[in-house]
């Protein structure tokens, strides 16, 4: 098959567009000829490299796909990937847990003890192939765009799992969401207008303000205008604060914490602006904070928030689509961070 690979670790010039053995699946496991990939910002920190991460090289990075079921190996009768056959549409659950441990038997997959994320640890989907556990394949209707649904698997799963299953999100509450166009936000916004709340989006430039608003977002704040944009949360909230802030920025913490009400909670999946950085603690204590960290979700969560994208209740934003061959193109174009919406790889 054809594949995007890289044997060092470094910048977009290491990714190379080469032949690599098509993968064999092994008992329980579907193998996927894909037509979509969906880039992260994960396959940048992968490429990139970092202290202890071990992969097996060459590496192929990528988390999301989606494609077509070209071959299954046996599988227990008691499980319910049974239902899954050669010809099936689907999108793929990058969240791989082992199935077996205590965290896995109690539905909650995303603790694994031997979990791993496709295209981190494990070669993913900037390629022509891949094989997966069946019960990370999720069945999409006839017709069902795959880019539309490989861009939503990894965002809208963790987004979902974040708000919904960890922060426990209620009708009627106001949230913060700090990034107008990042995957994430972008499915954040929408499962907060779905569940009933108010959405508040802080982005830079008034294009990615814009595809805030046409996700559904009820308040716009320019951050290049307003550079303490707690206060202009204040001000549309008439001094109460926010329910509940999503922040996968990290540094952005000092300024989110001071927009909550008392009581609120801070969600995080990750660290965009870099994994250390000073909070003042009496914010939490004071105001009787939480902040709620969660990475990926479960397979429950998966069916749920997928099953909303395919019936068209919630939305995907795409940017652009680029030749699986153009992936170093797509990753300088994702690292530049101009994008509006998701950047896909046609397979």
């Amino acid at each position: 098959m054809k594949a995007v690979l890289f044997h060092v670790h470094g910048g977009p010039e290491v990714l190379q567009y080469a032949d690599f053995p098509d993968p064999e699946p092994a008992p329980g496991y579907a193998l996927v000829k894909l037509h979509a990939a969906a880039l992260n910002r994960m396959d940048l920190w992968v490429r990139n490299g970092w202290s202890g991460l071990k992969l097996e090289y060459p590496h192929i990075p990528g988390a999301d796909g989606a494609g077509e079921v070209v071959e299954t190996s046996q599988v227990s009768k008691t499980c319910e990937v049974s239902l899954k056959k050669i010809g099936d549409r689907v999108v793929i659950n990058s969240n791989l847990g082992c199935g077996t441990c205590d965290y896995c038997l109690a539905e909650q997959d995303n603790l694994c003890r031997d979990w791993h994320l496709l295209g981190e640890t494990i070669r993913g989907t900037y390629a022509e192939y891949v094989a997966v556990p069946l019960r990370q394949l999720f069945r999409l209707s006839d017709g069902f765009d795959y880019h539309t649904a490989a861009a939503a698997g990894l965002v809208f799963h963790t987004a979902w799992h974040s708000l919904i299953t960890r922060g426990k999100l209620q009708p009627g509450e106001t949230v913060l969401v700090v990034g107008a166009s990042g995957g994430v936000n972008t499915a954040s916004i929408q499962i907060a207008k779905h569940i009933g709340a108010k959405v508040i989006a802080v982005g830079s430039g008034k294009d990615k303000l814009a595809l805030a608003e046409s996700l559904g977002a009820d308040f716009l704040i320019d951050r290049s205008q307003e550079e303490d944009w707690s206060k202009a949360v204040y001000r549309l909230t008439e001094k109460r604060g926010v329910d509940m802030v999503v922040d996968n920025v990290g540094t952005t913490f000092p300024l989110s914490l001071r927009c909550l009400l008392k009581g609120g909670r801070l969600l995080t999946v990750g660290n965009t602006g870099g994994p250390k950085f000073e909070i003042d603690n009496r914010f939490i204590f004071g105001k009787h904070l939480t902040i709620i960290g969660s990475t990926m979700g479960t397979l429950k969560d998966f069916a749920e928030v997928m099953s909303l994208v395919t019936s068209g209740k919630l939305k995907v934003a795409l940017d652009r689509s680029f030749p699986l061959a153009d992936a170093r193109s797509a990753q300088e174009l994702l690292e530049k961070g101009e994008q509006l919406g998701k950047i896909t790889l046609e397979i």
